[in-house]
C-alpha cells in the first residue's frame, strides 16, 4: 500500500531529522571535531585549500557559520527523497530492510557518492584516504535517513480491536 501524502510528508520530516543527527556525529563529532583539530582537519593528511575554505576563506560556509538554513534543507531534501520513495517503493520487495537499502544506495549513489568525486576530489584536492572515510560517513547517512522514511512509510496503524487484543494479552 502507497503511503498518503501527509504519512509521507512525516517520513520526510523523520528522515531529515536522522540524516541531520548522523551528519552531526560523523562529520562534526568524528571528521571535524567538536571544536576543530578532526582528522578532517589535520593538516598533516588533508589538502591546504579544503582546510581554508572550511576555516578561513570568507565567507565560511553556511554549515559552519549559520546552520540553520542548511539543516532546514536538509529536512526539504529528506521529504523529497520520502516522496521518491512513496513513488519508487510499490515496484521493490516488501519489507523496510530491502526498501531502505534501496533508497539508502539511490541517494548515495546520486547525490553523496557524486559530491565528494566532483567537490572534495576535483576543485579541493582531498586526499583519497579521506574522501573514503566522508564516503563511509554518507553511507551511515544515507541509510539512517532511508530506514526512518522506509520506517515511516511502511507502519500500519493499528485498529482498536489489534489494540484491544494487545492489551488484552499483556494484562493476563
Amino acid at each position: 500500500m502507497t503511503p498518503s501524502p501527509r504519512r509521507t510528508l512525516v517520513a520526510g520530516l523523520a528522515g531529515g531529522l536522522a540524516l541531520n543527527l548522523v551528519m552531526l556525529l560523523t562529520f562534526r563529532v568524528i571528521g571535524f571535531g567538536w571544536l576543530g583539530g578532526g582528522i578532517l582537519l589535520d593538516p598533516a593528511r588533508q589538502s591546504a585549500k579544503l582546510i581554508a575554505v572550511w576555516t578561513r576563506l570568507e565567507p565560511l560556509p553556511l554549515v559552519v557559520s549559520r546552520p540553520a538554513p542548511i539543516v532546514a534543507g536538509l529536512i526539504l531534501f529528506a521529504i523529497a527523497h520520502a516522496f521518491v520513495y512513496r513513488w519508487l517503493s510499490p515496484a521493490w520487495p516488501a519489507g523496510v530492510h530491502a526498501r531502505a537499502w534501496r533508497l539508502a544506495g539511490l541517494v548515495f549513489l546520486l547525490s553523496f557518492l557524486f559530491w565528494e568525486f566532483f567537490t572534495p576530489f576535483n576543485q579541493l584536492g582531498e586526499p583519497l584516504s579521506l574522501i573514503a572515510l566522508e564516503l563511509t560517513f554518507w553511507a551511515a547517512i544515507a541509510l539512517a535517513e532511508a530506514y526512518a522514511i522506509a520506517l515511516v512509510s511502511e507502519l500500519r496503524p493499528a485498529t482498536r480491536r489489534q489494540l484491544g487484543r494487545v492489551t488484552v494479552e499483556r494484562g493476563r
